[in-house]
């Protein structure tokens, strides 16, 4: 089979045979008994009965044939340093932090926080969790106290793993008050904590629970630690996701699913293969991260490069000057970093020789046309957009050139990928739309393997979250709206509910919500996602305030304004800040009382708001127009468009 379609019905057709051959790219210690059961929908269990070790493939097997080979390279702009990683020695490395985490007492199916900055002592975590058959929780490096204490005790981890700092554009991030602070907040209390001291920020160790991870690494030796070979459906790690709750989703990862699908996707969709070397320019924090910076390409026996820095610092070609240095082949990164390069020199795309690299992929957030032409045109080289979900864990739609290379379509970030039934429905009643109408993203059961298998601990939230949205059917939604053109391109066209998308992170605006309504002088908010031509979406709050006075006073909402994003920045992060916080004296709403979110939204864009004749109130919108100083959206020339 030569062809995209080809493949695509094929997995459809007949998927129990489709992924017994892809289950070939992997090492088994027990075969499977059975390749799919779908017996109890939506929830799907792949390669039934197989006993296999992501660590295993990740690392292990490869020794025999590339043990001397680049395994992780790791490269940092911020304290200036690189250190290339061969096979041998990540498998020695692993085994040490696993040996560690076994004289810790952590056993398999116990949790394992990490909570670290972009080194290559956070791979050696996830690695030895996997070995180990822990289950890791990645937490992005410098998530706020509060957010990190809510996933602490989600996750309940008996060890965390954390370090003194990270560094951002050059600014030190002191990691370990915001643990402390953290494991103060949580009820749950993790029975070790075990540091990587960078020598960045000083480190307040507490007795009898914090512990040195190079004085242990010491104490460990050349350590030899078995893998735990797993049950495929077993889990291999919990990653968080933002919802529209405030309580943030964990979602549950398989063993065996995930190698097959990683393992499968770096030829078919990345068109990689062992010896070839991948930029991944995302965080482990994030599931690009998880993805394709570590368990994707070591299990496909490639060189992986991590890198800690941002994509301007010392200046705008580094990330090019680091595809030239390690022979790049395959490059992934994502819309906004290439907008952040848009204001830089376009002299930086053609100074390094990228005669190495294939393809430049990008996912994370919505490819403007703008951006796609200017960075193809930049580095002449075939530039590929993905669709994706923390949930799916690999691509959902994309154009695959591991397959074939087929024309791509400005806006589109392809066709569906096999082993995905994507259908684009009515978000009322289910149906299938026509081509050109505009429906719901949804996928139809039983998702592919390497997709989520439940949310952790609440299989009933899973079920109500994603599979119970369309009348009489059970789909799984992904909560885009998209659009499927005559050649079956689809086109994603925003979220359907209260998720924003802001530079390729997913946050919850009931999450902003309530930090803002923490505020003793909030009496109602509402958050809502606004385009930005920079970050794609950022995040506009609009306040009432309790005291009608100083309601009226610019002044006063200049330093509340002020207030507010401290707020926020300390309980969710920095990420979570909204650009901007205006303050009015009511909402817009139904009368039945529902906020009217879009049509906020649309009035900050600068947009029609459309159709508004349940609306309670139309004075509000000439107050949130007068707060946002935007003037009345011109109506659109009748037949335009």
């Amino acid at each position: 089979m030569t062809t995209i379609r080809a493949v695509h019905a094929r997995s459809l057709a007949d998927p129990e045979a489709f992924w017994a051959e892809q289950a070939e790219r992997i090492d088994w210690e027990t075969r499977c008994e059975r390749v799919l059961d779908y017996s109890r929908p939506p929830f799907a269990r792949w390669f039934v009965g197989g006993r296999t070790n992501l660590c295993h493939n990740a690392v292990d097997r490869h020794l025999a044939t590339r043990a001397d080979q680049a395994a992780l390279v790791w490269t940092s702009t911020e304290v200036d340093r690189q250190r290339s990683i061969s096979y041998r020695e990540l498998h020695g490395e692993v085994n040490r932090m696993a040996a560690i985490l076994r004289e810790f007492g952590v056993r398999k199916g116990d949790r394992v926080l990490i909570y670290m900055p972009m080194i290559p002592e956070a791979v050696f975590a996830m690695l030895a969790c996997t070995r180990i058959g822990a289950i890791h929780s990645v937490v992005f490096g410098g998530f706020a106290s509060i957010s990190l204490a809510a996933r602490l005790d989600d996750a309940r981890p008996r060890v965390v793993i954390s370090a003194d700092a990270g560094s951002r554009a050059g600014k030190v991030v002191a990691y370990k008050p915001l643990l402390d602070e953290a494991l103060a907040r949580a009820t749950h209390r993790p029975e070790r904590v075990l540091l990587v001291d960078r020598g960045l920020a000083p480190v307040a160790m507490v007795p009898g629970r914090d512990e040195d991870y190079a004085g242990w690494r010491e104490r460990v030796g050349a350590a030899a630690v078995p893998c735990e070979w797993l049950e495929s459906n077993e889990p291999s790690y919990v990653l968080y996701t933002s919802g529209t709750t405030g309580k943030p989703k964990g979602v549950q990862r398989d063993t065996g699913g995930y190698a097959v699908a990683l393992a499968t996707s770096m030829e078919l969709i990345f068109g990689a293969h062992a010896g070839d070397t991948m930029f991944t320019t995302s965080d482990i924090g994030w599931v690009v991260g998880h993805s394709y910076i570590v368990y994707g390409p070591l299990l496909a026996g490639m060189t992986t490069v991590m890198y800690e820095g941002t994509p301007v610092r010392p200046d705008g070609g580094i990330l090019w000057r680091l595809a030239e240095q390690h022979r790049v082949n395959v490059m992934f990164s994502a819309p906004t970093a290439i907008r952040v390069l848009k204001k830089q020199d376009p002299a930086w795309l053609t100074r390094y020789d990228l005669s190495s690299l294939r393809t430049l992929f990008l996912a994370g957030e919505p490819l403007d046309e703008p951006t796609a032409s200017w960075i193809q045109q930049g580095i002449g080289k075939p530039v590929v957009d993905n669709y994706w979900q923390t949930e799916t864990g690999w691509p959902v739609i994309a154009l695959q050139p591991g397959i074939e290379r087929l024309p791509p379509k400005l806006g589109s970030p392809g066709v569906p990928v096999y082993g995905y039934d994507v259908r684009i429905v009515d978000e009322r009643t289910g149906a299938d739309c026509a081509a050109g109408q505009k429906g719901v993203v949804a996928i139809e059961g039983p998702l592919p393997p390497g997709c989520m298998s439940t949310v952790w601990g609440d299989d009933s939230r899973f079920v109500r979250t994603y599979w119970s949205n369309f009348p009489d059917r059970q789909r799984y939604s992904t909560f885009d709206w998209g659009v499927r053109d005559e050649d079956g391109y689809l086109f994603i066209l925003g979220r359907t509910d209260d998720v924003i998308n802001v530079a390729g992170h997913r946050l919850g605006t009931r999450e902003i919500e309530e930090s803002l309504a923490s505020h003793p002088a909030v009496a109602e908010v509402a958050v809502v996602g606004v385009a930005d031509a920079l970050k794609g979406q950022v995040a506009l709050a609009v306040c009432i305030l309790r005291d009608a006075q100083l309601a009226g006073t610019d002044a006063a909402h200049r330093a509340l304004e002020g207030e507010l994003m401290r707020i926020v920045e300390s309980q969710l992060g920095a990420v979570a800040r909204p650009s901007r916080i205006v303050f009015v004296p009511a909402l817009p709403k139904t009368r039945s009382g529902k906020l009217l979110r879009r049509a906020i939204q649309a009035i900050a864009e600068g947009r029609e708001t459309g159709d508004l004749t349940t609306i309670e109130d139309p004075s509000t919108l000439d107050h949130l127009r007068q707060a946002l100083g935007v003037a009345e959206a011109v109506p659109a020339a009748s037949g335009a468009g």
